[in-house]
């Protein structure tokens, strides 16, 4: 309920147009082609970004206790290719929208978000979002 009620408030107060940055990197990921490996993490960050609270984004090394392809070495390098094209712009787009949350006391829970979102945005190859265990 609380999870609900903070997700309706993050939506109207400034949650969707972070939502649609990440759905914009999805799109131009999925139409140069060669970007379609990080054009479905791009969607799954942006629902992320869209409703953020009642999830978490976790490891999947650490979810499944194994390395998998986008957790190894080649993960790795998606993540250095992530960040120099579009993870850096996401990220200070995450990190803007906190400092704006951070001038009322309302907006800090708001603003420690953006800033999770914003360190998820340098490097969100290996990531999955998962229902987190509190707040519902």
């Amino acid at each position: 309920m609380i999870s609900m009620a903070l997700n309706l408030l993050w939506v109207v107060l400034g949650g969707l147009p972070m939502a649609l940055a990440w759905w914009v990197a999805a799109l131009v990921c999925a139409i140069t082609i060669v970007g379609l490996p990080w054009a479905r993490s791009c969607w799954v960050m942006g629902l992320f970004s869209l409703w953020p609270f009642g999830s978490e984004a976790v490891n999947r090394r650490d979810l499944r206790g194994r390395d998998d392809l986008g957790t190894g070495p080649l993960g790795l390098i998606g993540n250095v290719i992530w960040f120099l094209v579009a993870g850096w712009w996401l990220a200070l787009g995450h990190l803007s929208s906190a400092l704006a949350c951070f001038v009322t006391i309302i907006g800090i829970p708001f603003g420690i978000q953006h800033i999770k979102l914003a360190l998820i945005a340098l490097a969100p190859v290996g990531m999955t979002v998962v229902k987190s265990k509190g707040l519902d």
